[in-house]
Formats: C-alpha cells, sequence, structure tokens
C-alpha cells in the first residue's frame, strides 16, 4: 500500500509531539513493509532527519525567512498536491487542519483529532483564532478520522455532526526520554516535578495553592517547573503572595536529556491539568520509575490508568492531600513504580501503526 503524509505540520513545527507522532508512524509502517512518502517540500522540522532521506520528498530550512510562514504554507500547498498526484497513493494523511479541501480522485483522506482544546476552551485563544474551523472542515471532508483517546472521541462527537462509525481511536505509542548524568547538576533538596505550559486549561496556579495549603511538603521539597517559558512577572507576584518559601518553587529550561535526568531523580511527578487529548508526561515519568500524581480529568484517567495517583484537579485539598502521600509513603511511591512499568506495555508505536494502517487497508478495501 502507497501512504503518503502531507506537508502541514512539519512547515509549522521544528520540533512538537504532532510531527514526532508522523515519523514513529512512517518509520513503523515501513517496517510493516507498507510504501510511505512524507510530501514536504519546505519543511524546518527536525523530527524528519530520523527517517531514511528517501522516505522525505522535500528540503529543509533551518528556519523560515521573517514573516514568510504563511506563505510558506501556501506554497508548500501548492507544490505538495503536485507532488501527491505524481506519487498516487492509496491513502494520504494529512498531518493537520489547514489541508486542501479539493477531492483527490481515487485517494481515500484521513486525519488525526489530537484534542478539542480550542472548543472546550476558546478564551485561552485569539477571538480569531482559525483552527475549530478548518478542523470542522477536516473531519467532514476526510474519509476517516483517527480520535488518539476515548475522551477526545466523546469531545469530537459532542462538539462536530460527525458519526460515530467514521471514527477510530488509536493511542499514541511511547519510547523513554533518554538522560545523561553530566546533562545537569543534581538537586540540592527532593523536589516534585512539573512538566510543560503551566497557563490556562494546564492548572499550574492550583498545585502552588496545593502546597501553600500543605507547609509539610514545601519544608521538604521544591517544586521544580520544567520548560514552558520562564516564570512570568505575574507568576512570580503569585508565588510571593501564597508565601511560598524562597526557592522553593523554580523554573528549569533544557534539553530532552535534562528533563530525562529530572524524570528519574524527582520523588514524585505532578500533572494537574483539566484537559488532555492523550497526555505523554506521566508515561514519561514512568519509565524512568517516577511515581505519578494526576488529574482524573480528560484522557489522563485513560492513559495512566491505576499506574497514578488520582486527584480532582478543581479541589486544592484533595491535590494537596494527594501530594502529601506520594511524597511521603515510601510503599506507596514502589507500588505506583511497579504498576507503571506494567502500564507502558500498552502503549507502543508498533501497535500504534498497526492499527493505523488496518484503518488505511478498510479504506482502501474494494467495495
Amino acid at each position: 500500500m502507497k501512504i503518503a503524509f502531507d506537508h502541514q505540520i512539519f512547515a509549522i513545527q521544528a520540533y512538537g509531539g504532532i510531527s514526532r507522532y508522523f515519523v514513529k508512524l512512517a518509520l513503523e509502517l515501513q517496517m510493516l513493509r507498507q510504501e510511505v512518502c512524507v510530501v514536504a517540500p519546505w519543511h524546518r522540522n527536525n523530527h524528519l532527519t530520523e527517517l531514511p532521506s528517501e522516505l522525505v520528498l522535500g528540503t529543509k530550512w533551518k528556519r523560515f525567512p521573517p514573516r514568510s510562514a504563511r506563505m510558506a504554507l501556501w506554497l508548500n500547498s501548492v507544490f505538495a498536491a503536485r507532488a501527491i498526484r505524481q506519487q498516487r497513493p492509496d491513502v494520504l494523511h494529512e498531518t493537520y487542519y489547514f489541508g486542501s479541501s479539493r477531492p483527490r480522485r481515487g485517494v481515500k483522506t484521513v486525519i488525526t483529532v489530537y484534542d478539542m482544546i480550542h472548543e472546550k476552551f476558546p478564551t485561552a485563544f485569539r477571538a480569531n483564532d482559525p483552527t475549530s474551523k478548518a478542523k470542522l472542515n477536516a473531519v467532514r471532508r476526510a474519509d476517516h478520522v483517527i480520535c488518539i483517546s476515548e475522551n477526545t472521541k466523546h469531545d469530537l462527537c459532542e462538539f462536530t455532526d460527525i458519526p460515530d462509525s467514521k471514527i477510530s481511536v488509536i493511542h499514541l505509542g511511547f519510547e523513554k526520554i533518554s538522560e545523561y548524568s553530566n546533562a545537569g547538576t543534581q538537586a540540592s533538596r527532593p523536589f516534585l516535578l512539573y512538566v510543560g505550559h503551566r497557563d490556562h486549561y494546564k492548572n499550574f496556579d492550583s498545585t502552588l495553592q496545593a502546597l501553600a495549603r500543605h507547609p509539610r511538603i514545601t519544608e521538604t521539597f521544591d517544586l521544580v517547573a520544567f520548560g514552558g517559558n520562564e516564570f512570568s512577572r505575574e507568576e512570580l507576584r503569585r508565588i510571593d503572595a501564597l508565601k511560598l518559601r524562597e526557592g522553593a518553587v523554580r523554573n528549569v529550561q533544557g534539553n530532552d536529556d535534562l528533563l530525562g535526568l529530572l524524570y528519574r531523580t524527582a520523588t514524585a511527578f505532578v500533572y494537574p491539568s483539566l484537559y488532555e487529548g492523550f497526555g505523554l508526561p506521566p508515561l514519561e515519568a514512568m519509565a524512568h520509575d517516577c511515581p505519578v500524581a494526576a488529574s482524573s480529568s480528560s484522557s489522563i484517567p485513560e492513559v495512566v490508568g491505576n499506574a497514578g495517583l488520582m486527584f480532582d484537579p478543581t479541589d486544592i485539598d484533595a491535590q494537596g492531600h494527594a501530594l502529601e502521600q506520594i511524597l511521603f509513603d515510601t510503599g506507596l511511591r514502589e507500588n505506583l513504580i511497579q504498576a507503571g512499568r506494567k502500564r507502558l506495555l500498552e502503549f507502543s508505536w508498533k501497535r500504534c501503526a498497526e492499527q493505523t494502517l488496518q484503518v488505511y487497508q478498510k479504506l482502501h478495501a474494494p467495495t
């Protein structure tokens, strides 16, 4: 079977979870003896370097010229459409929502929906953000839709008119982040780890409030927030207003090597998000034997299963009690570590690719 992935996400992202997803799919599909190509005439994506060069139809730019991103996407769409017609794939998997609405005769189209954050939290985005409209158009014109969790499928059906029969749920795969002992210095105090962006639905402030209400935690543990942007003035004022000890909450920036080291050396990992389409960080923590305390909302229980200590993310006291449990109960942490090792076996890129190939094959099968 000939399978093509289009240019969209590779022109948008230099790095990112969505582009990594398609690169892993391409690698696994090739191992399943499928003919795969990524049609990305001009891209800036670093994950594509993981693919054999013959799988990528396009040229990597270090960066696009200033204020040219929109023009680059338009040019990509024109030249990608021509290249796809020349390739004559059986299935075209669009990598984001802004693809062409022009029908491609004989080519079945698939779109993956990652989450419904724009629809559930519209105030977190610009009023004129086009993503929701583009997503709706994309899922309507596609021959089949893949959702990365049952929760995302539920939300997609709630916000659109897409029939259940047109949707398949396929969980993402997972692989462990590397770690190197020289990636950074060891922390001087035990710490609780938070990873990623912190604003809006990520609900980071709830963790700050939980720590402020449970001084027993901050007497012994720091909170390390990895990634996102550096703390804003508003965040620093908030930390001060909550009277958290100086140095008890700090932001750390770095690469995947440092993140792997932080997972390995943290006493526990906290994930208070109000909404996720899937949520990889808890799996990353499990892979490094870092016990997980996580929100019980959206897709997170679907991913974490019984391998994490769950709490209501809207209940500050519940989160605080959960953090006290996981940080001070050695036996609980060891049980969660063992459960996490088993849970990881449920998520692999091979399984993700096999299930995705089944979708392609059903679409391409003669009727």
